[in-house]
């Protein structure tokens, strides 16, 4: 059965954001900033909002009929508020994000595209529906456009369990991030077919 991909509205933002909230729960970095359950539970809605959040307002957050699986991808020209980024992880971090984030930032920094492209804060499947092709589909959906347009995607993915199926979609890795105590982020870029 092929997913229903659907467009969020403001009104699906709640929905999304949770099921973003679930799939990174055992997410390498998400964890490593906020290592605590209930820290992590109360603060990472914060960051999806302040990280991913203008999606919505570009109609670039999509989410798999059911709430089972959500993406919120940046169109060409947005991007995520820097510093308030920057401040929401100082305020609310652990204790080795608030000294080691800044620099996995500026390090995210260097290899994010100066022209044009999609930007993938965020892709994320119920972990009790993982493995059934729902993130494949969001996937396939948001790059139709890249395609259509001529417009590279990008992505960093923070679990190395997820390499592989963007690597099925056409990205390839940039690099490694790592600072400190960080686990290792990997940038990836896709140039449009």
């Amino acid at each position: 059965m092929t997913p229903i991909i659907k467009t969020a509205t403001e009104s699906d933002e709640a929905a999304a954001t949770a099921v973003v909230v679930l799939a990174f729960s055992a997410d390498p970095a998400a964890r490593w900033a906020w290592p605590d359950p209930d820290e992590y539970l109360r603060h990472f809605p914060g960051f999806v909002k302040v990280f991913g959040g203008s999606a919505f307002a570009h109609q670039s957050a999509y989410y798999v009929d059911g709430y089972v699986a959500a993406a919120l991808w940046l169109p060409p020209g947005v991007n995520p508020d820097d510093e308030a980024l920057t401040a929401f992880v100082q305020r609310t971090g652990s204790a080795q994000v608030q000294r080691d984030g800044p620099a996995v930032f500026e390090q995210m920094a260097r290899y994010h595209p100066q022209e044009p492209h999609w930007y993938l804060p965020f892709i994320g499947v119920d972990p009790s529906r993982q493995g059934e092709g729902y993130g494949a589909a969001l996937i396939q959906h948001a790059l139709i456009p890249c395609d259509r347009d001529r417009t590279p995607a990008y992505l960093e993915s923070s679990n190395p369990r997820n390499i592989s199926l963007y690597e099925r979609h056409g990205f390839e890795v940039l690099g490694s991030i790592q600072v400190g105590t960080s686990p290792p982020i990997v940038p990836m870029l896709r140039s449009p077919r």
